[in-house]
């Protein structure tokens, strides 16, 4: 492996603290040595990289993707934005472990996962070592509720065998001692939506027994945020490991007032000793698959007995009823981001209040119809909170930050091509949001250490060599909701495990 010397750059090391001016040296993989006046000091073997007008700070750590399928595959959207580590199997849905009928995990992870129908490992550890040869990034894995209930139970809802929680037990166990980092739920997505909290506590602790972290897509970031929150925050009591919850944020301007309590019930249980904190990504719009937006019990048996039930008038009328009953947004903050078939490529980019106008027909007939066309096959970008709301958020102390990026068959949220450089340049640099310290210390050294990622997110000697340069006074993100795929610019090169990425600017 290379040796390199990068001089003349000004030093962000991940941990917070101010810059500096120094040298960086690697040795392969590793740091060697970090300080002022490196470049005179005999370096046989070694490529000098000139960083003056530079800022180099350690590779960043998306700590909250659904790239489980993209990093085995090789993408790059990330590297362009500086990142050299993610941590994949968010929100409920993993890879792994293989279901009985492998059709059913890709059914229910494929809206997320941007999958086709023949993708599949034959075991967990096959797609631990799989992300292990990553390509282009390092990548941790949690293990997904949804895909551990669907090894056990299929799409089947509701309470679960004696038999079926132990399996369960079992998978998780296996999965952490294996290598996995952790465990997520996804409780607002079917299956795992219809858990009962007996069913989470279990496996939380065996979470806490093996040393991991879990980490929550909440029941509800709606009128129900602060109840599901304290519903984590006890199992976090009772199991006495770390939880983070996942992507915090108050969804409906109803509901934006909810936030300031839902971040004081977090403060509150620190006080207690509970290990808790929470992600959020520098975005006032997310982005799902469609069916978020209906009952979920009306996805109970996967999406075909959903498109069935839509078919049957009589229960389309009832999954009609109970989506105006519970529907946080306006139809004008729901967009069309992608659909499987061509027939209704033109749906792409529209409201669902745009589409209705066009049919001639209330938004949420022309949402279900689209979902029967579609057989479930829809994703939507939909606009959630505040401005002021995702201020609070992003500043506050236990904040990592995050993209919870996931690619489409169409439109993707541009913060699968922006979120990293948009911190650095339009949050901080522009609006002074957090001092340029402050925004790199939350997405390298405070993810690694709260994801046990060993020696890195640091520029620090005998740490791994991941180096991102970009410079400070350019650094952003031109991608838009709009254009989403528009490339970053002041991301000047990206070095991961001491050797350069496949990427350069």
């Amino acid at each position: 492996m290379a040796n390199f010397l990068f001089t003349g750059g000004t030093i962000i090391d991940g941990s917070g603290a101010p810059p500096v001016q120094a040298d960086i040296l690697t040795q392969g993989d590793r740091i060697a040595n970090i300080g002022l006046g490196l470049a005179s000091q005999p370096a046989p073997g070694v490529t000098r990289i000139d960083c003056t007008g530079l800022t180099l700070a350690p590779g960043f750590i998306d700590s909250h993707t659904h790239s489980d399928l993209q990093v085995v595959e090789g993408r790059t959207e990330k590297l362009h934005q500086g990142v050299t580590t993610e941590v994949v199997g968010n929100c409920g849905f993993s890879a792994y472990p293989p279901a009985r009928d492998p059709a059913e995990l890709r059914s229910f992870a494929n809206g997320i996962f941007c999958g086709d129908d023949a993708w599949g490992w034959p075991s967990t550890e096959a797609y631990l070592r799989a992300i292990e040869a990553s390509r282009t990034a390092n990548v941790a894995s949690l293990v997904g509720h949804g895909s551990l209930r669907i090894a056990v139970a299929g799409n089947r809802q509701g309470p679960l065998t004696e038999s079926e929680l132990c399996s369960m037990e079992s998978l998780l166990a296996e999965a952490l001692s294996a290598g996995a980092v952790g465990f997520s739920t996804g409780l607002m997505y079917a299956p795992g939506s219809s858990a009962l909290t007996d069913e989470l506590q279990r496996l939380c602790n065996v979470t806490a027994k093996h040393g991991g972290i879990y980490t929550s897509h909440i029941r509800s970031y709606f009128s129900g945020l602060v109840d599901a929150v304290e519903e984590q925050l006890n199992l976090a009591r009772r199991s006495g490991g770390r939880l983070q919850i996942s992507h915090l944020q108050a969804v409906g301007a109803n509901n934006w007032h909810l936030q300031a309590k839902a971040i004081e019930a977090i403060e509150q249980a620190r006080t207690e000793g509970v290990d808790v904190e929470f992600d959020c990504y520098p975005y006032v719009a997310g982005s799902s698959v469609l069916t978020q937006v209906l009952p979920q019990s009306a996805l109970d048996g996967g999406l075909p007995a959903l498109i069935a039930r839509l078919r049957n008038s009589a229960q389309r009328q009832a999954i009609r009823e109970e989506t105006l009953r519970i529907i946080p947004w306006r139809w004008s903050d729901i967009h069309i981001s992608s659909v499987g078939s061509e027939r209704n490529l033109g749906s792409i980019g529209k409201t669902l209040e745009e589409i209705a106008i066009e049919l001639r027909c209330e938004p949420v007939d022309a949402m279900l119809d689209l979902l029967l066309e579609e057989e479930g096959d829809a994703n939507m970008l939909c606009f959630n909170q505040s401005t002021e709301n995702l201020r609070a958020s992003l500043s506050h102390p236990c904040a990592t930050i995050i993209s919870d990026g996931f690619y489409v068959k169409g439109r993707p949220h541009p913060r699968l091509h922006g979120t990293f450089p948009l911190l650095l340049g339009t949050i901080s640099r522009q609006r002074g949001w957090l001092t340029l310290p402050e925004a790199v210390h939350k997405i390298t050294g405070k993810p690694a250490a709260r994801y046990g990622l060993k020696q890195r997110g640091l520029l620090k000697p005998e740490y791994f060599a991941d180096i991102v340069a970009f410079r400070a006074d350019a650094v952003d993100s031109p991608a838009t909701y709009e254009s989403p795929e528009l490339a970053p610019i002041g991301i000047e090169f990206v070095y991961r495990n001491g050797q350069p990425t496949p990427f350069a600017n």
